[in-house]
C-alpha cells in the first residue's frame, strides 16, 4: 500500500468529501494487495541476528518469507523456489534449471556485491530483475586484504624476519567500493596508493583524495610493489591476469586477489612465481592450480574458501539490505541495483 494507490482511492471516491465511499476503496485495496513470498535459500547460512533483520524487513512490509538453509541437494532448492515471487542468495548458483523450477520468481538478489553465481541471460529471458547489494560488505573484504597483506610482509609469521607496509607502493586493479575502502585502510598504514579502473577517470580517482591516478593496469603492475585486485570475472577480465602483466612487478612484488579466481591465469602465475623466487601471492579465493601453488613455500596462502565477506556485520549488512530492495521494488518497482538487462 503506498500513496498512490491512496489517491488512485480518493479519485475514485463518488464525491471528493464522501470519507465512506474513500474508505471502502482503500479497505478494498488493502485486502486485494498480494502478498508476496520471499525465501532465503543458503547453503552457508546468514548469522542468525541477519535472518532475523530479513524476516522484519519482509513482514512489515506485508509479506512472508521461507528460509532454506544448509541444503545438501539442489531439488531441495528447486522445490522451495516453486513458489517464490523473490529470491535472496549468497553464493548460491541461480542457473537456468533454478529459474525453470521457480514459476513465480519477478527478482533475485545476491546479497553481496559478486553477482557471478546469478544466470543473468536466463533471468533476462524469463524477466526477472536480478540485483546485487554493491558496498554492503565492502570494509570486510578490505580488513582481510590489509590483514593478508600484513601476513605476506611479515613471511607468514615463520620467526623470520619480514618488511613494512609503510612506504610501499600499492596499487589498486578497480577503485569501486572495495578498492576505496583498500585505499583508505592502507593510507593509515602510511602507503602511497596508486589506482587504476576502466571505467574511472584520472580526475575521478584522484578527486576522491584516496589514490594516485595511472595511465593503465600495465602501469599500475610496472609501478607498484603490491598490486590488489577487485575487477569482476567477466569475458574481458579473465585470466587477464597473466605471466606478461604481474611479471612487470618490481623485484619483492606481492599479488593480492580477493576478485575472482578466474581473473588469473594461474598457468601463466604459476610459471612466473617457478621463475621469480621473490614473487608473492595471497589470495581469499583457493586456485584450481592449489597444490601445485604450495610448492612456493612461504610465498603463497590461500584460504580454505572465500572469506572476504566473512563477518558477521558484512553478513547482517547484506542480507537486510538485499530485503530492503525487494521490498522497495514491489512497492515502487525501483530497480536502482539491477545488474542484467
Amino acid at each position: 500500500m503506498d500513496i498512490i494507490d491512496i489517491l488512485d482511492a480518493f479519485v475514485v471516491a463518488d464525491d471528493v468529501n464522501d470519507a465512506r465511499g474513500f474508505m471502502k476503496k482503500v479497505k478494498s485495496i488493502f485486502k486485494n494487495k498480494k502478498k508476496m513470498k520471499i525465501l532465503g535459500a543458503t547453503e552457508k547460512p546468514f548469522a542468525k541476528v541477519a535472518v532475523d533483520g530479513i524476516k522484519k524487513v519482509v513482514e512489515e512490509n506485508g509479506h512472508q518469507f521461507a528460509l532454506l538453509e544448509k541444503y545438501t541437494d539442489v531439488n531441495d532448492f528447486y522445490a522451495a523456489v516453486a513458489d517464490a515471487d523473490a529470491l535472496i542468495v549468497r553464493s548460491d548458483k541461480v542457473t537456468k534449471e533454478v529459474i525453470d523450477h521457480a514459476k513465480n520468481l519477478k527478482i533475485v538478489v545476491r546479497a553481496g556485491a559478486g553477482y557471478d553465481n546469478l544466470d543473468l541471460e536466463a533471468c533476462t529471458a524469463r524477466g526477472i530483475v536480478a540485483m546485487n547489494t554493491p558496498g554492503q560488505n565492502s570494509n570486510a573484504v578490505a580488513e582481510l586484504v590489509m590483514g593478508m597483506l600484513v601476513y605476506a610482509v611479515r613471511n607468514f609469521y615463520n620467526g623470520k624476519s619480514g618488511s613494512e607496509l609503510m612506504g610501499k607502493k600499492l596499487g589498486i586493479l578497480a577503485f569501486g567500493n572495495v578498492g576505496r575502502n583498500v585505499a583508505r585502510i592502507a593510507k593509515g598504514f602510511g602507503m602511497d596508493v596508486y589506482a587504476y579502473d576502466a571505467f574511472m577517470t584520472a580526475e575521478q580517482i584522484e578527486a576522491t583524495g584516496m589514490a594516485k591516478a595511472v595511465a593503465n593496469q600495465q602501469a599500475l603492475f610496472e609501478q607498484c610493489d603490491i598490486v590488489s585486485l577487485h575487477i569482476p570475472a567477466t569475458a574481458e577480465t579473465k585470466q587477464s591476469i597473466n605471466y606478461d602483466l604481474v611479471g612487470k612487478m618490481h623485484n619483492g612484488g606481492i599479488l593480492v586477489n580477493s576478485a575472482r579466481k578466474e581473473v588469473i591465469d594461474e598457468a601463466g602465475l604459476l610459471k612466473l612465481m617457478a621463475e621469480r623466487t621473490d614473487l608473492k601471492y595471497v589470495t581469499d579465493i583457493m586456485p584450481d592450480a592449489d597444490a601445485e601453488f604450495k610448492a612456493f613455500e612461504g610465498r603463497y596462502f590461500a584460504t580454505p574458501k572465500k572469506m572476504g565477506a566473512q563477518t558477521e556485520e558484512a553478513n547482517i549488512n547484506a542480507g537486510i539490505a538485499a530485503a530492503n530492495q525487494i521490498a522497495d521494488f514491489f512497492k515502487t518497482g525501483n530497480k536502482k541495483f539491477q545488474v542484467n538487462k
